[in-house]
């Protein structure tokens, strides 16, 4: 049993309150000035995804601070680069310098970047890759932004566990994609609550429920892999499915809100509406009750199901008040409404981990990144088995879902898991 299962160490709310209190004086502290000189000011993005996120995040780096460049970039697909670049030139081109002999396409292609002197590694290809290319991007010394989650199986979470030391102790800067933690209304929520504004948490929910999300029609010309490739959203190999990919923001926040991650998942889940094979392999609902330390539960929603009423939302409840986190609202004897400006958080976690980088004092969000998606898998695994899962299950599965020696070609899709059937690995 760890530390914070059994009360060792420091209590969770001294723990809360001072992690909190260093993130939020990043986030809200000076602006980057001016220009910067060639060496470790000058941001030199390598891309690695091409994607819509990956898109997006070179945009907000951009956004983000000044004396950032683009100049290296890798997908599996050339028409993903081409597009993505063609994106990015519109209003960016003088920021860009991504000559053809730095534009690389396959599975090997993230390779081919890391070899650029790119010092910023934007890592946004879907989840399934992300243990590979992180331990890739780790072992050439660079700088990361990682896009959540980062693994999809317990043997993925245990590679990236792995490198929570060789990050910091090779001075590398990495901050992940769970953008709530850069958010000026979240930060100034949580603080309040580490400060004990609803007292002890005894109870929480989450929920990211809404409807259908994109897809592409199969084409002719598509072999198995490149299909699932690009609809990876709805193959757990790819996306860890969307209890994983989507629905971790949510499941990050109680996570940060309680100190700790749970020690136990139960579940339910299926798919109900989205069956046809066109929708992969995964769930579209999922509702799993999760153990804390202290017997707290958080009851968990996610749901991809056209025509329901939505919600994303995250809510606290303590023994002397409660919280919708997501609102910015306290009720209770210390009742709060944050009246302040908001940030764009996804442009804010690019300013506070290059402001970290040229402070000479990097950030490192592996471990919460890691122990969030994980809790994110525990939930999946009881839902697809049926079956209560512990962490320590979890972490140690043996179920490694990325294929081995991936190529273009044939790849059956695994069969829709069934609860009462399927197995605990």
């Amino acid at each position: 049993m760890s530390a914070d299962q059994n009360g060792a160490g420091p209590s969770r709310r001294d723990f809360l309150k001072t992690t909190t209190a260093a993130t939020l004086g990043l986030s809200l502290g000076p602006m980057i000035p001016g220009a910067y000189a060639a060496g470790t000011d000058a941001i030199r993005i390598g891309l690695i995804g091409c994607g819509g996120r990956g898109t997006g995040a070179v945009l907000n780096a951009f956004e983000g601070a000044q004396g950032v460049t683009l100049i290296a970039m890798g997908d599996a697909f050339p028409d993903r680069l081409d597009a993505s670049l063609a994106q990015i030139s519109k209003e960016h081109a003088a920021q860009i310098d991504v000559p053809k002999e730095r534009q690389f396409t396959g599975f090997d292609a993230y390779k081919r970047v890391l070899e650029t002197d790119a010092n910023y590694i934007i890592l946004a290809t879907p989840p399934g890759f992300r243990p590979t290319h992180l331990e890739a991007a780790v072992a050439a010394g660079k700088n990361i932004f990682t896009e959540k989650p980062v693994a999809v199986d317990g043997p993925g979470i245990r590679r990236v566990l792995a490198l929570v030391d060789q990050v910091n102790s090779k001075g590398i800067g990495l901050a992940a994609g769970t953008q709530r933690r850069h958010q000026t209304g979240y930060l100034e929520t949580l603080k309040r609550i580490q400060d004990g504004a609803i007292g002890s948490i005894v109870a929480a929910r989450c929920a990211w429920n809404q409807g259908f999300l994109w897809k592409k029609d199969r084409q002719p010309e598509w072999t198995d892999v490149e299909w699932q490739l690009r609809n990876w959203l709805y193959f757990t190999w790819l996306s860890g499915d969307h209890i994983v990919e989507q629905h971790v923001h949510n499941i990050d926040v109680i996570n940060w809100a309680m100190g700790t991650h749970p020690v136990a998942a139960h579940g339910m889940g299926g798919r109900q509406v989205r069956t046809g094979p066109e929708w992969g392999h995964i769930f579209d609902h999922f509702s799993i009750d999760y153990e804390y330390p202290d017997n707290v539960h958080l009851h968990s929603q996610a749901r991809q199901i056209q025509g329901c009423e939505g919600s994303v939302s995250e809510a606290l409840v303590g023994d002397k008040g409660q919280c919708q986190v997501d609102k910015y609202a306290i009720t209770g004897p210390k009742a709060w409404k944050f009246d302040g400006k908001d940030n764009a958080p996804y442009v804010q976690e690019h300013t506070d981990l290059i402001a970290s980088l040229r402070a000479g004092k990097p950030l490192n969000e592996l471990k919460t990144v890691a122990e969030s998606t994980l809790t994110a898998i525990m939930g999946r695994m009881a839902a697809y088995t049926g079956q209560p899962v512990l962490w320590e299950q979890a972490l140690n599965s043996s179920e490694d879902l990325l294929p081995k020696n991936l190529a273009f070609g044939p790849m059956e899709v695994p069969p829709v898991a069934m609860p009462g059937r399927t197995k605990l690995t």
